[in-house]
């Protein structure tokens, strides 16, 4: 006969099949007496789990949705299906749910056994997605270390790829993961530079927790204030290709020192000005304050900010 622990697990997996179950039918699967059975629809009830009984000769108990979410049992294709499901969520699925699906895959992957793991990895490397994203794809297995680094309060080391391409370890103490709409961000104190660091997520490679406690740097509201101040930095930012209706000399001198990283270059009576990396705001009001006529080549995200700035200044009765 199975132990307390094992004979609970076993009769809520059974109670979790979408049926009622008569007390004679789970005594006979479980081959405990019908006093045990009921004592053991008591324990459950007791942990959380609803579970209705109907009384007559087709009476019998069953699981029904209650006011909270008790643990479930899954069987192994039901905890893939699960674990593929929320890797796809939590990568590129809808924007109000990529934050709880970081977080349930990270609770579901530190429980999966090795052997659904490789389940789960296999399958997810042979299936793709199709059509438009938002943002850039990052690796589901980097979420979730780095989420499960952050909630455990682990100091984790990482390899970092900056914007111009280089490489360098780093030894952090995380303290929050965060979705900035086309990117995710963590939020870190990175150790060797004594100072606060945001990484893009899709830079990340080869995480892993060192098991050495991080401290509690920052209280909630501190957090809250260090985001806002960051807020721009984790803004996505593009290379603008705009020709100017001004001769070379003269966009030189309305851009000045704003021109950064970019170049400028002759083309017909116009010039070619192939912006430095910024943000749409930042290039859409440069292009303003140039107060001359423009053609916007790229990007398309700097086309629709223009546009939905003629939307709000235009005269409605025009």
């Amino acid at each position: 006969m199975a132990g307390p622990t094992s004979r609970l697990l076993s009769l809520l997996s059974l109670l979790q099949t979408s049926r009622t179950w008569s007390g004679s039918e789970l005594a006979d699967r479980l081959e405990i007496t019908h006093r045990t059975v009921r004592r053991d629809i008591d324990r459950l009830r007791e942990m959380g789990y609803p579970i209705e009984a109907d009384l007559g000769a087709h009476g019998g108990y069953r699981l029904v949705a209650g006011s909270s979410m008790p643990p479930l049992l899954l069987e192994d294709d039901e905890a893939v299906a699960v674990a593929l499901g929320l890797r796809t969520i939590a990568v590129h699925g809808l924007p109000e749910l990529e934050d709880a699906g970081v977080r349930a895959l990270t609770k579901l992957s530190q429980s999966l056994p090795a052997r659904l793991r490789y389940r789960v990895h296999t399958l997810a490397a042979a299936a793709m997605s199709w059509g438009p994203r938002s943002g850039t794809a990052v690796d589901p297995d980097v979420l979730t270390v780095l989420a499960a680094a952050t909630a455990n309060r682990e100091r984790v080391r990482l390899s970092y790829e900056d914007r111009g391409g280089r490489f360098s370890a780093r030894h952090v103490e995380p303290q929050r993961l965060v979705n900035a709409g086309q990117h995710w961000y963590f939020i870190a104190f990175d150790i060797e530079r004594d100072d606060w660091r945001h990484f893009r997520v899709d830079r990340i490679t080869q995480p892993r927790g060192t098991g050495v406690r991080s401290r509690e740097i920052l209280r909630e509201e501190d957090m809250l204030r260090h985001l806002e101040h960051a807020e721009l930095a984790m803004a996505p930012t593009y290379r603008a290709d705009i020709t100017l209706h001004l001769p070379m000399d003269e966009a030189r001198s309305r851009l000045r020192d704003h021109l950064g990283d970019g170049e400028l270059i002759a083309e017909g009576e116009g010039t070619r000005w192939r912006s430095g990396i910024d943000t749409v705001e930042w290039l859409a009001m440069r292009l303003l304050l140039l107060d001359c006529h423009f053609v916007v080549h790229a990007p398309q995200e700097l086309r629709d900010h223009l546009d939905r700035i003629h939307e709000r200044t235009r005269n409605p009765e025009a």
